[in-house]
């Protein structure tokens, strides 16, 4: 019973959208209804507001770290901490708050994968930044970064479970940007490469 109410706080603290709680807080627009129309940084950040791109970003990152952090911390079994890390995942996906419409899952994935291995976490930041860097797609990045995540985590070593939640990410991750894999092969993928 108790692992059940593990997972459910786990999902629901997941479920909170800071896009839309600092959309609302910088009485911006909702993030839902403008550019790729979900609750990330990268569409906060299409209002011009930096600030709010930059706390949507921290807050959705945190959510990972907090729940995972607990989990860890509790010295909960590793396969019932990477269920928590998935839970976390899907509530910020379908955030049962929202109508089960939320983000792609990138930064409360990199917040689950820090505390995985906080190396790990830092390589697949550096990764994510230089692909970001050269090629300006915010959804190139966040593809590649997160393809490599697994093996990432197999070279520092990380434990089976985390090995497996970190695969699960990066499947999910994918499955999240098809519709992006689609325009970049198109060439209609919207980049950052005219934004100041």
């Amino acid at each position: 019973m108790m692992n059940v109410i593990y997972i459910l706080f786990s999902y629901l603290i997941g479920a909170i959208s800071f896009g839309i709680v600092m959309s609302y807080l910088f009485s911006l627009p909702d993030p839902r209804t403008i550019g790729s129309k979900n609750t990330g940084a990268t569409n906060v950040l299409r209002t011009g507001k930096k600030l709010a791109a930059l706390l949507t970003l921290l807050g959705d990152a945190l959510k990972g770290t907090l729940t995972v952090g607990l989990a860890q911390y509790f010295e909960l079994p590793p396969m019932m901490v990477g269920l928590i890390a998935l839970a976390t995942l899907i509530g910020h996906i379908f955030p049962i708050y929202y109508g089960f419409k939320g983000g792609k899952g990138v930064a409360t994935a990199a917040g689950i994968l820090f505390m995985f291995s906080w190396m790990m976490g830092l390589t697949i930041l550096a990764i994510w930044f230089g692909v970001f860097i050269i090629w300006r797609y915010s959804s190139l990045a966040a593809i590649i970064a997160g393809s490599l995540s697994p093996v990432i985590g197999f070279f520092y070593g990380i434990d089976f479970y985390q090995l497996m939640t970190s695969s699960i990410i990066a499947l999910i991750l994918i499955l999240r940007h098809i519709e992006n894999i689609k325009r970049l092969i198109n060439g209609t993928e919207s980049s950052f490469k005219d934004k100041k």
